[in-house]
């Protein structure tokens, strides 16, 4: 066994096709029978496909280097929808959650809200402040969890199952604020979404399905290790967490196609990548591009979260002065939204959607104030409005769903 540092995604469509590809012959029975197994940030000499059983394109979908669409329609052309259902359940478990959020956006508040309460009083506790500490340096003493937490902050990756035992430890063993373990996984995930993030924290502890949590179990981690990891000392119960407000389900609106018109600029943000294949109305005239990962927390963004985000945009927006014959601006965020339209004699903007998170949160105001018109993809527009209470009903509907837009499960 050789400890070597599992390899950081390069932030390319190309690197994210290049993967899918390989990984497709994986996505049937492979992957169902073995993606829960983690078996560690190393090269196991005796094992050439050390982790082709799980996916490693959470990067690029995240980003929208690749597409919801191409992932299921790679998968059921190589597998057929049975064997290919466990990936597909994965892949709508993640819709699910943002389109969730979309119709619960104070969902996303509250925990800004919470990370904030919580921070101040780290400066005021200091046994709290020291626990936070160890725990996010994997200076616990407890066997795995100390592990994952030094492999997320050196690689910018986890394994979903360890995700889980982590969060759980984090929340029932060690006691510790929920937002501010969600906070770390958001600073330092290079895939780090805000739905995905803050909804499956909130799940383990009991706060989205009200009353249900995760239990991490020694047993459980020994087994999907491998072997590797074997904790002693965990909670044995997981009594939910409690909070006394319930958030209101503001049904999705899917906003109006854009008309086709005048010229206009293309906005070109860190949450869609893959300008070429959006539904536009005419070729743009301009590519504004932006990305803000800095904007993720205040606790400061880890430099791989940070660089993946920015050569992501980079590459997009590349692709798109390649693909529309235009020329492209990088918005810093120093200068107004509405100056570098004026400048390029342009008062039109189209955007592919902002989702609930901190992009929003960070440019939201400046490109609502110059007059975007939202680009909405159908695969979006399919799942989201469906997403209004838990999951199975969103599985349930979506074969119906997405067979409107062309997309067979």
């Amino acid at each position: 066994m050789t400890d070597s540092p599992i390899h950081i995604p390069k932030p390319s469509r190309e690197a994210g096709l290049a993967r899918l590809k390989d990984f497709t012959v994986h996505m049937g029975h492979d992957y169902a029978h073995k993606r829960n197994f983690d078996y560690g940030p190393a090269v196991d000499l005796e094992r050439d496909n050390w982790r082709d059983n799980v996916s490693r394109l959470s990067p690029y979908l995240r980003h929208r280097l690749v597409t919801d669409r191409e992932l299921l329609e790679a998968a059921i052309a190589a597998h057929g929808p049975e064997a290919a259902d466990k990936f597909v359940s994965e892949m709508l478990w993640r819709s699910y959650f943002r389109g969730w959020l979309e119709q619960r956006p104070e969902v996303w508040s509250a925990y800004i809200e919470e990370c904030e309460a919580a921070t101040a009083k780290l400066k005021v506790a200091g046994g709290l402040r020291k626990a936070i500490e160890q725990a996010e340096q994997g200076e616990t003493g407890i066997d795995g969890f100390d592990h994952w937490a030094r492999e997320l902050v050196s690689t910018g990756y986890l394994h979903n199952h360890a995700r889980m035992w982590f969060a759980s430890i984090w929340i029932f063993t060690l006691k510790l604020p929920w937002a501010l373990g969600a906070d770390f996984f958001l600073r330092h995930l290079i895939d780090g979404d805000a739905a995905s993030n803050t909804l499956s924290w909130r799940w383990v502890a009991g706060l989205h399905t009200k009353g249900k949590t995760y239990l991490a179990t020694s047993d459980n981690i020994e087994k999907f290790t491998d072997g590797r990891f074997k904790p002693s000392g965990l909670a044995n119960e997981a009594v939910a967490l409690a909070e006394d407000r319930n958030f209101k389900l503001r049904p999705f609106k899917v906003p109006a196609t854009p008309s086709k018109a005048a010229k206009y600029a293309l906005l070109v943000h860190e949450e869609d990548c893959h300008p070429e294949s959006l539904n536009l109305p005419d070729a743009p005239s301009l590519i504004i591009a932006v990305a803000a990962p800095e904007s993720k927390s205040d606790g400061g963004v880890g430099d791989a979260v940070c660089d993946f985000s920015l050569r992501a945009v980079e590459d997009a927006a590349n692709r798109a002065s390649m693909h529309f014959g235009c020329e492209t601006v990088f918005w810093d965020q120093g200068t107004r939204l509405k100056s570098l339209l004026s400048e390029a004699g342009l008062d039109r903007l189209l955007s592919p959607w902002l989702p609930v998170g901190p992009l929003k949160d960070a440019i939201g105001g400046e490109v609502r104030d110059a007059d975007v018109k939202w680009l909405m993809r159908d695969y979006d527009m399919a799942i989201w409005p469906l997403a209004t209470k838990g999951f199975f009903p969103v599985k349930k509907k979506a074969p119906d769903a997405l067979r409107a837009i062309g997309l067979k499960l």
